[in-house]
C-alpha cells in the first residue's frame, strides 16, 4: 500500500449497533465468506473470532472492541468490531475516531433502538460515512419498511434502500438488488457461501421497479450524467448508480441500506460488495489536520507514505503475550523499529519495539506501519489513549479524544495487606487501558474508590482483577457519582494577606459565581474590566478556583454547573506572588459557592422498555415508584415501549424487579443522559446518609 492507487484499495471500518442487533455475528459472516476463518463461530456458543475474553463468551456481548483484516474483491478490509451495550460505549467512540466508515446493523423487528441512536450521533460528530444493514429478517415481527422510517425520523438523516427482501419471518429467502435488478439467494448447504443470482420474481417485479424510482430520485441529485440519463432514456447504468451512491456517502448525505439475516447466512456477500463500492477509502477522506505542539498552528498531513509519519494512539490494551499493546491508525507516512518518534504531550521519544497487524486477540509482526494502517504497537512507554505520535522533524498533535463521565462508583480495599501493591498495580493497569475507569482516594472517608460507567462496566472490571491480575479484593455497594452546583449569583470578594517563610503574600480577588447547565461543568472567564494585571497571576486564580472545584463546600462531591467570572484582581508590586494568587482564588470560590445556595446534581438516565401489552401497567407504576418520569409509550410490533427517565440512584436490581414483574419477558436499556438538581426531601435524605446534614 505505498501509494494512492494501493490506499484507495484500503477501507478502515466499524460494525456499530444497538446491543444484540447481530454485529459480532455479522462480523463473523464476513470473515468466513472472506476466507480468513474456515469455521464459522456463533456468539451463543461462545466461539466467535471476535469476542475472544471470557467475560464476553460468558455473557454473549461484546465488550470489548477487536481489530482485524479481510480481502474482499480487490480490497484490504480492516474492521473493528465495537460493543453494543451503553456501558462500553467509550469503545465505540474511540474507535469511530479513527475510522473512515462504518456498517451500522440495526434489528429489522426493533428498528432504531436506544444505542442505536447513540452510536449514530457518536459517528456523526466525526463525520463517518455509513451505511445501514437491516439484520434478522428472519425473525417473527421483521419488517424492512418500518425499520427504514424509523431511521428517517428518529436520526434524521436520508436512508436509501438500495435492497428488498425476498419474503420475510419465516419465508425469508433472499434480496432483490434495485441497482442491478437482479434477485440473490443463498445455498443453505453451503453456508451460504454460494450465492445464486436470477431474476426478479414476477410477485415483487412492480414492488421492486416503484422502489428503483425511489431510489434513483434521491441519488440522481449527485450525479449529473445519471441524472441527465434518467430524464432522457428513463434508465440509469449501474456504473453511474454506483457513483452517485457513493458520491453522497461520501459526503455524508445518504446511506445506503441493505437487509439480510446474518444468522441464517443471508445477504453478507452484498455487504462487503457495498463496503468496496461506497465506503471511503483513507485516499477519500482527505487530509488530516492537527495543530503544531508549539505554535498551534494548523498542520496537515496527508494520506500517503511519502509524507511525515503521523499516527493517533486510540487504544491500550494489557495484551498477555505482548504486554502494553497500543493500537493504533497510522495517518501518514511509515515508521519501523529503528525509526525515531515522539510523542508532542509528552515530548518524549519513544521506540516501536514490534508492530503488529491485529487478528483479533492473536497478532501477526509486520516491519513498517504504514499511512492507511491500523497496527498494534508494543514498546510505548509514556503514550496513553488519544496521544499522537509523530515524525521528531515535523511535530503534529491530532485533536484528542473526550470521554464521557462516569456516574457509578464502588470502594475496592484488598483482603490484605499483602494485595495492597498488586491490587494498585492492577487498578493502575486498568485505567490505563479505559479512559472511563477512574480510580481515586476520596478525601473524607479515605476510602479507595472504582468508577465506570455503570453496573455492568465495574462487574466486568472487578471480574478482570481478579481473572487476569490474580488480585482479590473486599467492593463495596455501588456509589452513584452525584455533583454539587450553585443555584443563585453571588459576587464575592476575598483578600489574602499572610506571612509565608519571612515573605509578605498578598492578593485580593472578587469573583462572580453563577449557575450554568449541569453539563458544561466548570467555565472560568475574566472580565475585560480586570485592567492591566500580568497573564501569571490570572492564570494563578484560574488554577486555585479548578483545583477548588474538586469538592463542594456542602457535600465534598465535584462541582458543576457553574460559571465563575474573575472581575478584579488587586495586588501589590512586591508582596503579590502567584501562589498567592491562587490561595485567593480557591478561597474567594468556596466562599462564593457557600453564599450561592449549594445544590445537588444526580445522574438521569434514560430508559426504554420493551415489554408485552399485560405488563405494561406494572411496568409504568414502578417507574414512577422509583421517581421516575414516563416520556411516551408507543407501540412496536406486538410490544409496547415505554421511554422513561429515571435518577440512576433508584435504579439499582432495576433488571431483577423487570424479570419479576413482567416473568421474565420484558426487556430494558438505560443510559446516562444529563445531570439534573435533585428535590429538597432526596437531598436531605442523601446529606444525611453522607453525614453531612
Amino acid at each position: 500500500m505505498e501509494n494512492a492507487d494501493g490506499l484507495q484499495k484500503v477501507r478502515n471500518i466499524g460494525i456499530v449497533a444497538h446491543i444484540d442487533a447481530g454485529k459480532t455475528t455479522t462480523t463473523e459472516r464476513i470473515l468466513y465468506y472472506s476466507g480468513v476463518v474456515h469455521k464459522m463461530g456463533e456468539v451463543h456458543d461462545g466461539n466467535t473470532v471476535m469476542d475472544w475474553m471470557a467475560q464476553e463468551r460468558e455473557r454473549g456481548i461484546t465488550i470489548t472492541a477487536a481489530a482485524i483484516s479481510c480481502q474482499w474483491r480487490d480490497c484490504r478490509i480492516n474492521i473493528i468490531d465495537t460493543p453494543g451495550h451503553v456501558d462500553f460505549t467509550v469503545e465505540v467512540e474511540r474507535s469511530l475516531r479513527v475510522l473512515d466508515g462504518a456498517v451500522a446493523i440495526f434489528d429489522s423487528v426493533n428498528g432504531v433502538e436506544p444505542q442505536s441512536e447513540t452510536v449514530w450521533h457518536q459517528a456523526d460528530t466525526y463525520r463517518v460515512p455509513r451505511i445501514a444493514f437491516v439484520n434478522k429478517m428472519d425473525r417473527a415481527g421483521a419488517d424492512f419498511e418500518r425499520a427504514v422510517g424509523m431511521m428517517e425520523k428518529k436520526l434524521s438523516m436520508k436512508p436509501v434502500a438500495i435492497q428488498l427482501p425476498v419474503g420475510r419471518e419465516e419465508t425469508f429467502a433472499g434480496v432483490i438488488d434495485l441497482i442491478r435488478m437482479k434477485a440473490y439467494s443463498y445455498n443453505e448447504q453451503a453456508l451460504g457461501a454460494e450465492v445464486i443470482e436470477s431474476e426478479i420474481p414476477e410477485r415483487y417485479r412492480e414492488e421492486s421497479l416503484y422502489n428503483r424510482e425511489v431510489m434513483l430520485e434521491k441519488v440522481c441529485d449527485f450525479d449529473d450524467e445519471l441524472m441527465q440519463q434518467v430524464l432522457e432514456t428513463h434508465t440509469a447504468d449501474e456504473r453511474l448508480i454506483k457513483r452517485a451512491i457513493r458520491t453522497g456517502v461520501l459526503a455524508n448525505k445518504i446511506y445506503p441500506v441493505l437487509c439480510g439475516a446474518a444468522f441464517k447466512n443471508k445477504g453478507i456477500q452484498q455487504v462487503l460488495d457495498a463496503v468496496v463500492d461506497f465506503l471511503p477509502s483513507p485516499v477519500d477522506r482527505g487530509a488530516v489536520i492537527g495543530r503544531h505542539p508549539q505554535s498551534a498552528d494548523p498542520v496537515e498531513r496527508r494520506p500517503s507514505v511519502d509524507e511525515p509519519f503521523s499516527c493517533l494512539v486510540f487504544k491500550i490494551a494489557a495484551d498477555g503475550h505482548a504486554g502494553r499493546l497500543a493500537f493504533a491508525r497510522v495517518y501518514s507516512g511509515q515508521a519501523g523499529f529503528k525509526d525515531s518518534i515522539i510523542n508532542p504531550r509528552t515530548g518524549s521519544k519513544e521506540r516501536l519495539a514490534r508492530i503488529y497487524q491485529m487478528h483479533s486477540n492473536r497478532r501477526k509482526q509486520i516491519e513498517t506501519a504504514r499511512a492507511g494502517d491500523i497496527v498494534g504497537i508494543v514498546g510505548l512507554k509514556d503514550t496513553k489513549t488519544g496521544d499522537t505520535l509523530c515524525d521528531p522533524k515535523h511535530p503534529v498533535c491530532f485533536e484528542q479524544m473526550t470521554f464521557p463521565q462516569t456516574v457509578l462508583a464502588r470502594t475496592i480495599e484488598p483482603k490484605s495487606a499483602a494485595e495492597e501493591d498488586k491490587l494498585t498495580a492492577a487498578l493502575e493497569r486498568l485505567a490505563d487501558e479505559d479512559p472511563t475507569c477512574k480510580v481515586y482516594i476520596d478525601s473524607e472517608t479515605g476510602q479507595r474508590l472504582i468508577s465506570g460507567m455503570g453496573e455492568l462496566h465495574l462487574e466486568i472490571l472487578i471480574d478482570r482483577l481478579v481473572r487476569e491480575f490474580n488480585v482479590e479484593a473486599n467492593v463495596g455497594k455501588p456509589q452513584v457519582a452525584y455533583r454539587e452546583t450553585v443555584t443563585k449569583e453571588t459576587t464575592q470578594r476575598t483578600e489574602f494577606s499572610q506571612l509565608i517563610g519571612g515573605k509578605a503574600q498578598y492578593a485580593a480577588v472578587t469573583l462572580i459565581v453563577a449557575p450554568i447547565q449541569a453539563a458544561r461543568g466548570v467555565e472560568f472567564a475574566t472580565e475585560t474590566s480586570i485592567g492591566n494585571v500580568a497573564p501569571l497571576f490570572i492564570d494563578a486564580v484560574r488554577r486555585g478556583v479548578l483545583e477548588a472545584t474538586s469538592g463542594g463546600e456542602m457535600t465534598g462531591y465535584q462541582m458543576a454547573g457553574v460559571s465563575v467570572r474573575l472581575c478584579k484582581l488587586e495586588i501589590r508590586e512586591d508582596d503579590t506572588t502567584e501562589m498567592a494568587c491562587k490561595i485567593a482564588g480557591a478561597t474567594a470560590f468556596r466562599q462564593a459557592c457557600s453564599a450561592a445556595e449549594p445544590a445537588l446534581l444526580e445522574p438521569l438516565m434514560k430508559l426504554e422498555v420493551v415489554v408485552p401489552s399485560d405488563y405494561v401497567g406494572a411496568v409504568v407504576n414502578d417507574i414512577n415508584s422509583r421517581r421516575g418520569k414516563i416520556l411516551g409509550i408507543s407501540v412496536r410490533g406486538e410490544t409496547q415501549i415505554v421511554d422513561a427517565e429515571v435518577p440512576l440512584a433508584a435504579m439499582f436490581g432495576y433488571a431483577t424487579a423487570l424479570r419479576s414483574l413482567t416473568q421474565g419477558r420484558a426487556l430494558y436499556t438505560m443510559q446516562f443522559d444529563r445531570y439534573e438538581q435533585t428535590a429538597r426531601a432526596v437531598q436531605d435524605e442523601i446529606l444525611k446518609k453522607i453525614g453531612r446534614a
